[in-house]
């Protein structure tokens, strides 16, 4: 049989393991992982990492408010996680008068360290692989929908039937697109404070200019405190609540990273897809992330017009801004690689190769049109994909309208499924919080934000899955669009602070007949209507199709490539990703090395300016070299970047080094490597890190809060290792 030189180098290539690709599963490191991380350098052993039966790594890392990585610190339950993590919290402290975002805070001692009203972080107590439990009575007969409902009634089962403590939770979640699935018994602890944070001149330096991008200089970091009762159990919060005492913290390491070190992340990545066909990438590269970056870029443009020049506004919107920012460049960036790497035509090349080792083996027989029958119901598809996107981005994602209507429609369905009891206390506890609901709005802001998004989404969909009912309404106006938005506002009883008030005082009957009345309410009604029955009901039964498909794609990748060890996508749960701290060449010519130091800062330096601004204690240490015992070789790192695997949720995981120690604070990836989540690929993906001896240096020389440091257990394990102590 001839095989193409194609298909020869991507035999190559999956036989290879490629260091620094893939976020694996802790509880297999022993099996999968550990001689090769061994043989990169790691000095410590996968019990270590994970165990339960005694202190690990792993008790050290927290699911930050469900979006982030966290990790503990000291032994007094400090935390350290990302500025941009923290944000909304900090903003809900801050006001013109007393700006911690733009002048950061610190506190002098606990009884200074804020409550985080709804905070809370998460810890692995185990993991179990339950997939005999959650697939029995699953047949390869079974549709859909038949599927989910025989997983679900497996699931209420193994959950109930899992071990655990009164305090404790699980979680199951499916691994591999369903053919795999394991169990996470979890300990939530729900007294969070907020402790410190540098100015946003250092946590956010370089803003939205810099955001993705290498060479770079932001200190984006922020400290955190967990609280426990007297038993050290998670409690609701009290001022007799103490710090938490952990069963293990991290160890923070002064010595410092070299290119060629090897370093691994732990933390709770968002999502990814890296096995899709050619079909399901260009899907997303050339439809879904167009749309999504089309309409962020008007908001982000009407919202920066606004906070540049105001700034109560630019507290205001601070966190809705960072993260709304940070998402669409994360998109362009990863269609730009995606185009750039020749994905679709590596995908392409691998779905050939698949389908050549298919069809020259009967044992696969099963599996010889599944590359084909993706690519049909992914065109299928298409069109009605578009559509979502236009409509979740358009009515749903950017605009504090859909927020509004959210809160009138979980009051509505309190009722109508618990009675009125429940429906009165949830209208009061709306009434009290009126004003906080919109602390952070400002309403001339928003109408024009949804004036411009309607404007494209009516231009960008198709004709025949436009939105009928905003057709209809926007007739009466001339199709005016300014003018329509300006009397949804006006006239709706839930969009302000004060007709959300009025509206709370009435009884139930009188309430739902002035909130069936309302145009917000009548224009998402019918818009769920328009998304359900015109275009869910096409969409949903090829998408179930899609995700039957998938699932025996995976299934088939796994028998057909057993020279390939796999690893499952990122879905929020707990991993460990590894590689070596190295630099890389974008393109001809340019090469970036791996470290960045705080010299970079002050080239930077533009007085007074949004992004690029330096506090002038921050110069004056920078002039006199006072680094303290954090500086190397007279200069002060700063950061530092890597070949391991990230994603979104990775924010604010600990880069650790070969002996366990922390050494930096995961907070980003580079814009050559956006599409990572898709098509990794090592020679361009990176992720950037704050070193931590910046991070103590900020807290110890720029803040003076050295109390915090005095918590924390610092190290020189390259030194020990080399049996002795360089004078510092």
């Amino acid at each position: 049989m001839r095989i193409s030189a194609v298909v020869l180098i991507l035999l190559v290539w999956c036989q290879s393991i490629f260091a620094g690709e893939g976020m694996w599963l802790p509880i297999l490191l022993q099996s999968m992982n550990e001689s090769e991380m061994q043989s990169m350098g790691m000095k410590i052993k996968a019990e270590d990492i994970y165990s339960v039966n005694k202190g690990s790594l792993k008790d050290a890392i927290v699911q930050f408010g469900g979006g982030c990585t966290a990790e503990i610190i000291s032994s007094k339950g400090l935390l350290l996680t990302n500025h941009h993590c923290g944000y909304g919290y900090i903003q809900s402290y801050s006001s013109v008068e007393h700006n911690y975002i733009k002048y950061g805070y610190w506190a002098i001692n606990e009884k200074k360290e804020w409550r985080c009203n709804g905070l809370t972080v998460t810890m692995i107590v185990r993991m179990e692989d339950v997939t005999l439990a959650m697939l029995d009575g699953v047949l390869p007969t079974m549709n859909e929908s038949e599927r989910k409902i025989k997983v679900d009634q497996n699931l209420i089962k193994v959950k109930s039937s899992i071990s655990k403590a009164s305090y404790e939770d699980v979680m199951i979640r499916p691994f591999y697109n369903g053919n795999q699935y394991f169990a996470f018994v979890t300990l939530t602890y729900k007294d969070i404070r907020f402790v410190g944070k540098p100015p946003e001149s250092i946590g956010d330096f370089g803003a939205n200019t810099d955001n993705l991008e290498w060479p770079r200089h932001t200190g984006d970091f922020s400290l955190y405190r967990i609280y426990a009762g007297k038993d050290n159990l998670p409690a609701a919060y009290s001022e007799d609540n103490i710090p938490y005492t952990p069963k293990y913290f991290l160890p923070i390491s002064l010595d410092g990273v070299e290119e060629g070190d090897f370093t691994m992340l732990f933390g709770f990545p968002g999502r990814t897809n890296e096995y899709l066909t050619k079909e399901g990438v260009r899907q997303i590269a050339n439809i879904q992330n167009p749309v999504r970056i089309a309409l962020r870029d008007r908001v982000l443009k009407i919202l920066d017009k606004y906070m540049r020049s105001n700034e109560k506004t630019k507290i205001q919107y601070a966190s809705k801004y960072a993260g709304s920012a940070n998402v669409w460049k994360k998109w362009k960036g990863e269609s730009q690689g995606i185009k750039d790497k020749n994905a679709l035509e590596k995908k392409d090349q691998w779905d050939k190769l698949f389908q050549e080792r298919v069809n020259n083996n009967e044992t696969f027989q099963p599996y010889r049109n599944i590359i084909g029958d993706l690519e049909a119901y992914y065109t299928q598809l298409q069109p009605m994909t578009l559509a979502k996107e236009y409509y979740a981005e358009g009515f749903q994602r950017n605009t504090d309208l859909y927020v509004a209507y959210s809160r009138i429609k979980k009051l509505a369905d309190t009722y109508e499924g618990r009675g009125n009891d429940l429906f009165v206390s949830g209208r009061d506890e709306m009434k009290k919080n009126a004003a906080v609901y919109f602390k952070d709005v400002d309403i001339n802001i928003e109408k024009e934000v949804l004036s411009g998004l309607i404007e494209l989404v009516l231009k960008g969909v198709e004709p025949e899955v436009r939105f009928p009912y905003l057709i209809q309404q926007l007739k009466t106006y001339n199709n005016n669009y300014s003018e329509y938005v300006n009397d949804l506002y006006n006239k709706s009883c839930f969009a302000t602070p004060d007709s959300l008030v009025v509206l709370s005082e009435l009884e139930f009957v009188p309430w739902i007949t002035r909130v069936k009345a309302d145009p917000v309410w009548n224009l998402y009604e019918e818009l769920n209507y328009f998304l359900v029955y015109g275009i869910q009901n096409q969409a949903g039964p090829i998408e179930d199709a899609i995700t039957a498909l998938r699932r025996r794609h995976m299934e088939a990748l796994i028998k057909v490539f057993p020279e390939k060890k796999f690893y499952p996508d990122a879905n929020s749960t707990l991993r460990v990703s590894y590689g070596k701290i190295e630099g890389y060449s974008p393109k001809d010519g340019v090469k970036y090395s791996a470290k960045t130091y705080l010299d970079g800062v002050m080239e930077k330096y533009i007085p007074g300016d949004y992004e690029f601004d330096v506090e002038p204690k921050l110069i004056k240490l920078y002039k006199e070299k006072d680094y303290g015992v954090y500086g190397e070789n007279g200069k002060m790192p700063l950061a530092f970047i890597s070949s391991s695997h990230t994603t979104g949720g990775s924010s604010g995981s600990p880069a650790i080094d070969a002996h366990g120690n922390l050494i930096g604070l995961n907070f980003d990836r580079n814009w050559e490597g956006m599409m990572s989540d898709i098509n990794y690929d090592v020679t361009l993906c990176r992720n950037i890190m704050v070193d931590a001896r910046y991070i103590l240096f900020i807290i110890d020389k720029f803040a003076g809060a050295g109390q915090l440091i005095q918590e924390m257990k610092l190290a020189h394990p390259k030194e020990m290792t080399k049996g002795k102590r360089k004078k510092r």
